[in-house]
């Protein structure tokens, strides 16, 4: 990686700015707590209730963290911790960084944290990160409280439509840029492949065993073993 390019990934302007987006995202966590604990009574749940559900929430929230751990890991070395922080605290999907990272460094016309990754680039996968998360919370606001009555009118007409189109979304940029990346060599066909067997076996693990946390662990599950079997293959 460019010592350049590691200077202005882990400055101080953009950990001011990582600062003020994680200090809003744990504000609204706390204003959101308070008013669920105020408004508790209101539906019958007693106080012992809500510090049970207080409780369930912490430990289940422990299980994906730690899986997005495993993939933040390879952000911090590509973009650095403020950028890393800053995405996962707002986002809070390790897939969708790394695909949005991934997607701007190809449209700039390179690798990510490869050769040729400049100040350029970086800013380039900075942007696409943040403009594509931003049509979400715009879209959001404006139509959130439309999206119900859409949603009744499509799965009044056909319950599997909605399903199938965000499914089919997803299988597209996904396969785009899996397929992108294994014209490299045979190291990197054997851990698109890998990695997506074993992420297929997951999910279909969970769902079967009804493991819930396990389809949160199962992108970093995926990537590690993946990663051991194309390095495993690059050495042979």
């Amino acid at each position: 990686m460019n010592s350049d390019v590691m200077a202005l990934a882990n400055s101080a302007p953009l950990w001011i700015m990582a600062f003020i987006v994680v200090s809003i995202v744990i504000f609204q966590g706390i204003v959101f707590l308070r008013l669920s604990i105020k408004t508790a009574p209101e539906i019958g749940m007693s106080s012992d209730e809500v510090k049970s559900s207080i409780k369930t929430g912490f430990i289940s929230s422990l299980g994906p963290s730690f899986g997005i751990a495993i993939v933040v890991v390879s952000l911090l070395a590509l973009l650095g911790s403020p950028i890393t922080l800053m995405r996962i605290g707002i986002i809070g999907s390790a897939a969708t960084e790394s695909a949005a990272a991934g997607i701007g460094a190809d449209v700039f016309g390179v690798e990510l944290g490869g050769a040729g990754f400049n100040e350029q680039a970086f800013t380039t996968v900075v942007w696409t990160m943040c403009i594509g998360g931003t049509g979400w919370l715009i879209f959001t606001a404006l139509f959130t409280k439309s999206l119900g009555s859409f949603q009744k009118k499509v799965v009044n007409k056909n319950a599997k439509a909605m399903g199938l189109v965000s499914t089919a979304a997803m299988l597209g940029a996904f396969g785009y840029l899996a397929s992108d990346a294994m014209t490299g060599g045979i190291s990197y066909i054997v851990t698109g492949i890998i990695s997506a067997a074993v992420m297929m076996l997951l999910m279909f693990a969970s769902q079967r065993l009804e493991v819930n946390w396990l389809k949160e662990w199962a992108l970093g599950i995926a990537l590690v073993i993946g990663m051991t079997g194309g390095y495993m293959t690059s050495i042979l």
